[in-house]
């Protein structure tokens, strides 16, 4: 009997708690010690009413607990605009660029920079081609961060000059220079430069000056440029041939390339990661600006020499019987074929997805 009547009481206070607290978790009440005690003995004398009394009061404390709780709790950040993965930082502690500047291990922070260069010329180089090196590197100014990229592996050599302790090393052995632009010249890494040179190991600069350069850039408005070239060396195209009666003409190739910061921000997107050599690079740069024919230019007046030495082609590998600058070669030419192909792919994907009758070629 004794069992059968607290199974009878059980229910009913389910039920009159169910009808009454639709919203109260039940594990939050808290009752006296009293009731579980009336379970086992029935001459207590706790009432029901006096249960539902005390069930009411916790409920209604519970509540009010909840409610101070949630009106005293901070919101979370959450920022859409900022860069993708750092919505949860406040705007103000966001550094969404940075730069190649050189800075001490000591002092305050603020006083690290006696000059921040406004623009950014990297060579490819082996240690071989030093003195070529240290020839070029000497036509730039202060103005100017200085970076090796080294295939070659050899890093400390170049200590030997007093400007390449000042410079930006990075040394991957048997790799390009666009391999390296894709990977360490990230539009958000170069974005307080200017302009932006990217040059072979192999050019001969005494006819040039990269102020006066720069000058002349500015003043026709060019985009992505490059230095005349001698007509008598070098040539991979007519059209870069130094022509001595202009200041500039247009087309440039990929030797000695030079992008405004904008520019470069766009060809970064089109170099293939695994496309090393650029070939066809050159013939696509006009889609990076407009108008093309405005924007892109050889600057005649400020001219260099292609001397043609092939150190880069020596880190290839013979295979057949064929020396390893033959298979960079033959690498180079497979890669313009392929890269036009996916230019070619890619904008012919993008007509169809809007609805347009793709252009029978828009890929030189």
């Amino acid at each position: 009997m004794r069992i059968i009547f607290s199974a009878v009481i059980g229910v009913m206070l389910g039920y009159l708690f169910g009808i009454s607290f639709p919203t109260v978790n039940i594990t939050k009440l808290h009752f006296p010690s009293s009731i579980i005690s009336y379970i086992e003995d029935r001459n207590s004398g706790i009432t029901t009413q006096t249960l539902l009394n005390h069930a009411w009061t916790s409920a209604a404390t519970h509540k009010k607990n909840n409610s101070a709780s949630n009106s005293d709790e901070i919101p979370k950040i959450y920022v859409p605009t900022n860069p993708k993965g750092a919505e949860r930082l406040p705007p103000g502690i966001v550094v969404s660029e940075t730069d190649l500047y050189l800075r001490r291990l000591w002092g305050e922070p603020s006083e690290d920079l006696t000059t921040k260069p406004r623009y950014l010329v990297t060579f490819t180089v082996g240690y071989s081609q030093k003195a070529n090196i240290d020839a070029a590197v000497k036509k730039f100014s202060d103005n100017f961060t200085i970076m090796l990229f080294h295939y070659d592996g050899r890093t400390t050599e170049w200590d030997e000059f007093e400007w390449s302790k000042r410079a930006v090393h990075v040394s991957v052995t048997k790799q390009t220079k666009w391999w390296y632009a894709k990977r360490f010249l990230h539009p958000d890494i170069v974005a307080r430069y200017d302009y932006i040179f990217i040059w072979d190991e192999d050019l001969g600069v005494e006819h040039f000056n990269a102020e006066a350069y720069i000058k002349l850039v500015r003043k026709h408005g060019l985009e992505i440029s490059q230095p005349g070239l001698e007509p008598d060396k070098g040539l991979t195209w007519q059209m870069t041939k130094r022509r001595g009666d202009q200041e500039v003409h247009k087309f440039v190739e990929i030797m000695a390339t030079v992008f405004s910061r904008d520019a470069w921000r766009c060809v970064w997107h089109m170099i293939q990661n695994d496309l090393v050599h650029g070939w066809g690079l050159d013939f696509a740069l006009r889609k990076c600006v407009e108008p093309a024919h405005e924007k892109i230019g050889v600057v005649d007046s400020q001219w260099i020499v292609h001397q043609v030495i092939p150190s880069l082609g020596n880190q290839g590998k013979a295979e057949n019987g064929k020396a390893p600058w033959e298979g960079v070669r033959a690498r180079c030419r497979k890669e313009w074929g392929m890269f036009q192909t996916r230019l070619t792919d890619a904008e012919k994907a993008y007509y169809l997805e809007h609805g347009i009758t793709p252009p029978k070629s828009t890929v030189a």
